[in-house]
């Protein structure tokens, strides 16, 4: 039987979730849904909510209201099947970790019949292959360019087996080139696990991914599209970029940004 064709369960799912600090409130009657082996990008203004939004999907914060599923499971259960790459590797550079021990980092925590199944060593190495760097397993982390280190990282999140990466503004600090190869290596990934990317790099989000959730105290859900600056200037106040569109994934009644 062919299911390729077939509907996949939510990955993540809010439902009318709400949460504020003390008496200032910074998600109102949130839901959004992300199916599985979706590629999405959170986008907004800097104070819109967007941290505050991962760290309510990933159980790190309890909402006031509302329901939040990860993996069908409340966030603390399903977690550990969630890899994360920050948006800067705080570092000493004179530590002197080579890139393979920075990945065996991403198996801290797993489970031991994973490992003795496959062992570490295999996973650390089949996570390098995946982001092209093996032929660098051995060299200082601290030798490596800005784009390499990213690739690194998200290797080291590849060794925790997640079905679900996020990555925290992946193209700062890389070059157009080391972008490239980032766009190449997620449309990869993203035919086995579901990718959420948080992002200000608006060309970049408007070549990789299937929708764009924006994120301004509300939220709203967007496939992606080239169109007017109307939609971001209301969040940014910026105009001439690549955009994104309403469409069939908002609801039947449709939205409007205030």
């Amino acid at each position: 039987m062919d299911t390729s064709n077939l509907p996949t369960s939510p990955s993540i799912l809010l439902e009318n979730v709400s949460f504020g600090y003390g008496r200032v409130p910074v998600l109102e009657n949130v839901s959004l849904s992300i199916q599985e082996r979706g590629l999405v990008c959170f986008v907004g203004p800097n104070g819109g909510g967007k941290t505050t939004l991962l760290k309510l999907i990933l159980g790190l914060l309890k909402p006031e209201s509302g329901l939040v599923r990860l993996f069908g499971c409340p966030p603390a259960e399903s977690r550990h099947r969630v890899g994360y790459v920050p948006q800067h590797a705080r570092y000493d550079p004179l530590f002197p970790a080579t890139v393979e021990e920075i990945v065996q980092m991403g198996c801290l925590g797993k489970p031991s019949e994973s490992l003795r199944s496959r062992g570490a060593h295999q996973i650390v190495h089949e996570a390098l292959d995946e982001v092209e760097l093996s032929d660098l397993a051995h060299r200082p982390f601290s030798d490596l360019s800005g784009g390499q280190r990213q690739r690194v990282l998200i290797a080291r999140a590849l060794a925790s087996q997640p079905e679900l990466l996020i990555l925290d503004e992946p193209t700062s600090n890389v070059d157009q080139r080391a972008e490239n190869r980032l766009y190449e290596t997620l449309l990869r990934l993203n035919a086995r696990m579901t990718i959420l990317l948080v992002s200000h790099d608006l060309g970049f989000v408007s070549n990789i991914v299937q929708s764009v959730v924006c994120v301004n105290r509300r939220v709203v859900h967007h496939p992606t599209s080239a169109i007017t600056g109307e939609m971001i200037q209301e969040i940014y106040g910026a105009t001439d970029l690549l955009m994104v569109r309403h469409d069939h994934i908002c609801s039947d009644k449709g939205h409007q940004h205030e």
